[in-house]
């Protein structure tokens, strides 16, 4: 038995495979964001409703512009002492969801 290759997919798969990427970064960032929404302390909502996400290359970015953002992370804010880590929780907490994210999306690609 001989088994011939006629054709590559190799080309194929090279120029489908940054579409695929920036696909799966929107997706594991969105479900980021909502993590870090879900996790965010409340008080009038503006911090939680600023959270968005955002896919540069290839790399996701979760955050938000509300200047008071770090303190409420990382520390001290308005006489509530404590650390939220909103942020941080909604990324590490979750890496083997974003995993199964990435293989499933991957391998329909």
């Amino acid at each position: 038995m001989q088994i011939i290759v006629a054709d590559s997919n190799i080309d194929a798969v090279r120029d489908a495979l940054p579409d695929a990427v920036e696909k799966t970064l929107e997706a594991i960032g969105l479900q980021c964001e909502g993590y870090a929404q879900l996790n965010c302390p409340v008080d009038t909502g503006r911090l939680r409703n600023s959270i968005t996400h955002q896919v540069e290359g290839d790399t996701a970015y979760v955050g938000t512009n509300v200047e008071y953002a770090p303190f409420v992370e990382f520390g001290e804010y308005e006489h509530k002492v404590g650390q939220s880590h909103f942020l941080e929780h909604a990324v590490a907490d979750h890496t083997d969801e974003y995993k199964q994210i990435a293989e499933a999306m991957l391998k329909d690609a």
